[in-house]
Parts: C-alpha cells; structure tokens; sequence
C-alpha cells in the first residue's frame, strides 16, 4: 500500500535524459542494489531502516545501476554509498553538494544523490548547501537528522535542542536551532520535504517525490541515534501520541491535525502567521490550505515554523515542490550555445588566442 501525498505533476522528472533500462531487461530488485559490504552502523541506528528503504525503492527508478550516484560527505549517514551497489564516493565534510554539483553539470546522464548529516551538511558544510538550493543543481539531498554528532562521538549539532547536555555543552547547548525545512525554504529550494526513518511507507513515497522532481531536492528524514541521542523523536513515533502531534501535509487539502473528536485546522492569524484552532471555531476565510506550487514560499515557511522543540505539531511531507530552470541544464545550454556559434568545439589556436588575448597582464 502506497501513501498518496496529492502532489500535482510539476515540471520535467528528475531523471530525465538518465539511460533506463530497456523494456527486455530482467526487472531489478532490493538485491541488485545492495553491496556486498558488511554494514556498519550502531545496532537500533535509524540509518539501517532508510538504507532498507532506498535500497527497496531504487529498482522503481527503471534506471541503470550504473547511471544513479550518491555522494556523501562525512559523518554515520556518509557511510551510505558503501552499501549501495551503484556508483558513489564518500567525500569530505560538508562538501558533498559542491562536488555533486560539478558531477551533475557534467554528466546529465546521472541521477546524482547525497546524503548527508545534520552536522556535515548545516555546519561545515552550509554554504554548500545553501548554495546548490539556490542554484537549483539537478540532485536530491538526503539530510538526515538525529540532532547529534554520532561519528564523532556526541557533541550538540545544529539541530540539537537548547539546553542539551554533550561533551561540547556540558552545561546545556546555548546556540539557535537550525530548522532545515525553513532553511531550505529560505534558500528558495524548489522541492522540500521532510519524513521519518520508521515510517517505511511516507518515507517511500516522499524519495519518490523527490527523485522525480527536476532540480534540487532537499528531503529532511528524522533519524534517531540510540548511542547519543536515543528518543529524540520519541513524541512523534509514540502511536498515542503521533495523532495529536504529528501533521500530515496534503497538496490542495486543508492543513489538519488530531482525530475527528479533536480536529484542529491552521488558520492565518491576524499578525499575518498561522496556528492551529478547533475545527470548529475555524473561519473558513483564514484556513490554509496546502499548495506545493506556490511560488511564494512564504505559506510553506509559515508551516515549517509550526515545529519546535517541544514537537507539539510537527509538519511532514512535501512543503514546496516548484518548477524552475535548474542550473546544470542552463550552464549546458549556455555551453552548447557557445559551441554552436563558434562553428564548432574549440581547437588548439581557439584557446591560444583566449591565452594571448586583452583579459591579460604582465607582472614585473
């Protein structure tokens, strides 16, 4: 059973111009895409769960293993392309984007993934990301948050909650909270979304959102790390709890949260933000209603707020997914444009005469 997130058809798919397999070939499985690599996380790590779930939903992409790559930079999640039998490369910290970035602008035949942590990809490497969001480069980031350093050994991340006690905090973490959903959406991405490592089906069903999505694709999986961080989303996995707390975001339906005898809807406030009423005391002129397609991404921003520390409404699922000219098709445009008004690829006297030319000096 498939989760249908109402999402419209937006743009070209992500994997366009990407070799799939032809229509004889023998249908792939989980099998065909896991390594023969003894994987190697802490027992109880939710990265074995969402392992599970790529390596389940790659054979659906219809595409060659050797054109799908996933880049990653360095910490427990930057293990990933280790265990997937497709091409990949464990980078450096928080460069994971840049160099996919310069892999996608390169090789339109790839589908070109990262994974990435909440450390490696908002600390050291936030720039990078902030960056391959705006440019809108042709790959679909897989952030995954446990709200700690793991590999590390357990220091407050950017997404720790204030007050958490580490080793580099011992007295309580004092920083800001990086919200990525509402980084993401800051940056103009133009597809965000956020699931769950324990929820196979909605995690399922957003990476095929987002590998069908033309441009970057920021995907935020809550992650729990049982060594330093266990339970941090244990309000939202708790079965009693989830109804109440957890909200389930639908393309063209009203934002709700709670069971029939409890419902509550979003509703613009009059400061110009949202919040949640009873479904009943809601006038039907402020509801917010969920549309992925907005170029404005100031309502998704506004929903994205609505999580916090204390997770008492926690938004999942896909909160913008917009088309927009992504960066790699441009740069190759502009490439071939180049080539094709020059008569041809450049020669040997071309880049001599780009040498010797005025944009040039003397030093001495």
């Amino acid at each position: 059973m498939s989760i249908d997130l109402g999402l419209p058809h937006v743009g070209h798919s992500g994997i366009a111009g990407v070799p799939e397999l032809p229509d004889d070939a023998d249908r792939q499985t989980k099998r065909d895409f896991t390594s023969d690599q003894e994987v190697r996380w802490c027992p109880g790590c939710g990265d074995y769960a969402i392992l599970a779930a790529v390596q389940g939903f790659l054979p659906e992409l219809g595409l060659k293993r050797e054109n799908i790559t996933f880049i990653s930079g360095i910490g427990c999640s930057s293990r990933f392309p280790y265990y997937l039998n497709t091409y990949g490369m464990h980078s450096i910290h928080g460069r994971a984007p840049a160099i996919a970035t310069g892999l996608a602008t390169s090789r339109p035949d790839l589908s070109v993934w990262v994974v990435t942590g909440d450390g490696d990809a908002l600390s050291i490497g936030g720039n990078h990301l902030i960056h391959a969001m705006r440019r809108n480069v042709n790959m679909t980031i897989l952030l995954f948050n446990n709200r700690i350093y793991g590999l590390t050994k357990g220091q407050y991340s950017p997404t720790s909650a204030p007050g958490t006690v580490t080793k580099s905090s011992p007295y309580g973490s004092v920083d800001s909270v990086f919200n990525p959903v509402s980084l993401a959406l800051g940056a103009e991405a133009s597809f965000v979304a956020r699931t769950m490592d324990s929820d196979r089906k909605h995690l399922t069903a957003v990476l095929k959102a987002a590998a069908e999505h033309r441009g970057t694709a920021l995907v935020e999986i809550y992650q729990n790390c049982p060594i330093f961080n266990d339970g941090a989303f244990e309000l939202i996995k708790d079965v009693d709890q989830q109804q109440a707390r957890l909200v389930h975001l639908k393309h063209g339906e009203a934002v709700t949260t709670g069971n029939d005898d409890a419902q509550q809807v979003l509703v613009r406030n009059e400061t110009g933000g949202v919040s949640f009423v009873p479904a009943g005391e809601a006038d039907a002129s402020r509801v917010v209603t969920h549309d992925v397609t907005l170029d404005d991404p100031s309502q998704a921003f506004a929903i994205s707020r609505l999580d916090g520390p204390d997770m008492t409404h926690v938004p999942m699922g896909v909160f913008r997914a917009v088309e927009r000219p992504s960066y790699d098709d441009l740069v190759r445009s502009q490439v071939l444009a180049a080539v094709q008004n020059a008569g041809g690829p450049a020669s040997d006297d071309d880049v001599s005469a780009l040498l010797r030319g005025k944009d040039t000096w003397q030093v001495g």
